[in-house]
């Protein structure tokens, strides 16, 4: 888990702390559960990396006020090993933008196979309901929701490609009332008082 130095925003709210995971994705959520994989990330290439099978391989971030950057650097998959090493990064920039950036992909991305592990590329979100349980009055039940997904075609990924990401407006530029309220980038916008925006 890493503390962003800038809030981030994504998918109409700040994140202000992400969890980098060896399996190629950013985890954006706050509660970490078993379906960790399929809802709420970030994923320049999810696969099954493992790190431990190659001592030159390695996951490292860069965060300089403006732009997170996580780059896994020659990892492989088991069972694949002497295909090659994955290079690739994720780079959030504090405008909301996000580029993913791809190196080294030594196989097609259709060989990889996702019977152990989700093998994927692009963005998702959701939300988390506490509900009441019958069984238990004091527990509660999780309930996730995905709400959006945003899938880029695998077979775009390749040696020395790069996919951008633009957000659309959103209430979040909107730091005053008279801006929220004379905007014509965003609609159906109110300005809230408690949370100045």
């Amino acid at each position: 888990r890493v503390a962003l130095s800038f809030d981030f925003p994504f998918y109409g709210h700040y994140l202000k702390q992400i969890t980098i995971a060896t399996g190629g994705f950013i985890f954006t959520g706050d509660v970490t559960h078993r379906m960790l994989t399929t809802t709420q990330y970030i994923a320049p290439l999810m696969a099954n990396f493992d790190p431990s099978h190659s001592k030159d391989s390695t996951v490292q971030y860069l965060d300089n006020g403006e732009v997170f950057v996580v780059q896994w650097e020659r990892v492989r998959l088991p069972g694949k090993e002497s295909e090659g090493a994955f290079t690739f990064q994720a780079a959030l920039y504090k405008t909301g933008r996000i580029t993913f950036s791809y190196r080294d992909i030594p196989l097609s991305l259709d060989e990889i196979g996702s019977a152990e592990h989700p093998v994927k590329a692009g963005l998702s979100d959701a939300f988390l309901v506490m509900s009441p349980t019958s069984q238990s009055p004091d527990g509660a039940q999780q309930t996730i929701y995905e709400y959006h997904r945003v899938e880029i075609s695998m077979t775009k990924i390749t040696n020395l490609s790069a996919v951008e990401l633009t957000p659309l407006p959103t209430c979040l530029q909107h730091d005053s009332c008279e801006h929220c309220l004379s905007s014509n980038r965003t609609s159906g916008c109110s300005w809230c008082n408690v949370l100045q925006r």
